[in-house]
């Protein structure tokens, strides 16, 4: 999507990378008529490109005599963010029982990227013949929905008059959560901290995924187990009772729910017994833990902007050692980069317009520094068509520049933040900018480029930087701060890790998918932390 200033402004994050399950519903619209007697039968099959080879991966069922099918079978798929996952709906129109496709009549296809699906929710696209020519008026669609219950509950539990379990002391209280298991017996779901010599406790709140507790079935009876704590193991049991999340969820802050303690045992051998105390629900509440894909599903958008080091250090770009010479494979480790993030982040942006800057060059006619300029030389409109774009605006460049110095990061990192800065008066999570930074070595105004880290850290936004080179990128690995918060010069700290250093020389041999990976590892995360920070829900979520 691409942005333009307007004058007057108007819980447990997942592992490493992002990986969940996708949902895939497929229907066919206005497919071709195979059949002479009657209707076409289709199913589509679907395909992923693994190592430059389309390999099945599943087939829906069978549509009898249907020219409009949708199809009840779903495809799942597991999405991983920081990959290109090509796929391939193909559907055939049934003859024989056979599985051999060849053996029944094709009806066309449609290729595309997870990406493509998932940053859209849902496409309709035209079906293609095998030599590229529409299927008829043969037309596909395709929803996604991510397979995940990503609600959490948080429960505040305290107790009242629990039996006395210590001989020369109170007890010390704890308690268990268990839910029904596959083979009919208790399984341990969670433990509270113990509290020391009360017969009171009052519990820290716990957050647990729903479908730890009760499988996602807020009606499923769980049992709940107090204890007095024994430091050598021999943990006193002090009563149990069975409930539901649905009962739980009653509890208000106002008007606690409260559930007798039973000891059985002591129920059977005393006429008068009551109970061994009182354990209370406090609060008890469910909310949404959202993931990365909740946000892309809900339409936020990736704002990817590319910012590129012309400094006299690269070299002189017609000499075949300068870093910026094009070698006759049409590449070098600047387009290489650009490349391998970009050809992954333009599935995640609808219009595909992304603004390519260029830092410590002196350009024409006057041949003025510039630190933040338009690589296609309109200011007014430094945006390239997809990534294609920014590697002609690139190429036709190189020879109207005089590489010079310094490097200055501070320029570009603030042109991105002003944009970044700009979405938030929105209060939506509809925008997320991405700056790649691609550079050869020292950074000069490094106390600049703390400072407006540290700001940026605050905004909608991430910074990518890939060290081309071999130089010294011990000032990258500093701003990257995975092992310790970056401080600005004035002594403020970061919010929150935004910046992610790569040095191209450690991916020089490895496929190029291998660069993606490492530069984008973190991104799904980065997201979800911002718009957690800040409250704020993907656009289209439900209630929980």
């Amino acid at each position: 999507m691409a942005y333009t200033m307007s004058p007057t402004p108007a819980g447990p994050v997942g592992s490493q990378y992002c990986v969940c399950k996708v949902e895939l519903s497929v229907c066919g619209q206005n497919l071709l008529d195979r059949d002479v007697t009657s209707k076409s039968d289709p199913f589509c099959v679907l395909f992923m490109e693994v190592n430059g080879k389309w390999v099945e991966l599943d087939r829906t069922e069978t549509a009898v005599n249907n020219l409009n099918p949708a199809f009840a079978k779903k495809f799942i798929v597991d999405y991983h963010f920081e990959e290109v996952q090509k796929l391939k709906f193909a559907l055939f129109d049934q003859d024989k029982s056979s599985m051999q496709l060849y053996e029944h009549d094709f009806l066309g296809e449609f290729s595309c990227t997870l990406g493509m699906i998932v940053s859209s929710k849902k496409i309709t696209r035209t079906l293609l013949l095998g030599n590229g020519k529409p299927a008829g008026k043969g037309m596909i669609t395709i929803a996604a929905q991510e397979l995940s219950d990503n609600r959490v509950i948080t429960l505040s539990m305290a107790g009242r008059k629990l039996d006395k379990k210590d001989l020369f002391g109170k007890s010390d209280p704890f308690l268990e959560f268990y839910k029904p298991g596959d083979d009919g017996k208790w399984m341990l779901v969670h433990r509270t901290e113990v509290i020391k010599y009360t017969l009171d406790p009052i519990w820290r709140p716990f957050t647990v995924p729903l479908v730890s507790l009760c499988d996602g079935d807020v009606e499923k009876l769980i049992k709940v187990m107090c204890y007095d704590y024994d430091s050598d193991g021999g943990h006193d049991f002090i009563g149990e009772f069975q409930t539901s999340v649905a009962r739980m969820c009653e509890a208000q802050n106002a008007l606690p729910l409260e559930l007798e303690c039973i000891n059985p045992k002591k129920q059977k051998k005393k006429k008068n017994y009551k109970n061994s105390g009182i354990i209370i629900v406090k609060s008890c509440k469910i909310t949404r833990d959202f993931s990365f894909l909740d946000y892309i599903l809900g339409g936020c958008q990736l704002m990817f902007t590319v910012g590129i080091d012309f400094t006299a250090s690269n070299g002189n770009p017609r000499d075949p050692s300068s870093l910026h010479y094009i070698n006759p494979m049409g590449t070098n480790e600047y387009l290489s980069a650009i490349w391998a993030v970009g050809q992954i982040i333009q599935d995640y942006d609808s219009d595909k317009m992304f603004p390519a800057l260029g830092f410590g060059a002196q350009l024409p006619p006057d041949w003025k520094v510039s630190h933040e300029f338009a690589i296609n030389f309109n200011p007014t409109n430094p945006f390239c068509s997809g990534v294609e774009g920014i590697v002609q605006a690139y190429s036709a460049c190189l020879p109207h520049i005089r590489f010079y110095g310094p490097t200055n990061f501070s320029p570009i990192v603030n042109h991105v933040a002003r944009f970044a800065a700009q979405a938030t008066q929105q209060e939506a999570a509809s925008q997320y900018f991405i700056l790649l930074i691609i550079t050869d070595g020292v950074i000069s105004d490094m106390d600049e480029t703390r400072h407006a880290v540290v700001q940026a850290s605050k905004l909608p936004m991430s910074i990518i930087i890939v060290g081309v080179g071999n130089a010294d990128f011990a000032a990258m690995e500093f701003l990257d701060g995975d092992s310790r918060v970056l401080r600005s010069y004035t002594g403020e700290e970061a919010v929150r890790d935004i910046v992610q250093f790569v040095p191209f020389r450690d991916f020089r041999n490895a496929p190029k998918e291998t660069l993606a990976k490492a530069v984008l590892a973190e991104l799904p995360q980065q997201v979800v932390q911002y718009f957690k920070h800040q409250n704020l829900p993907p656009i289209n979520s439900e209630p929980a």
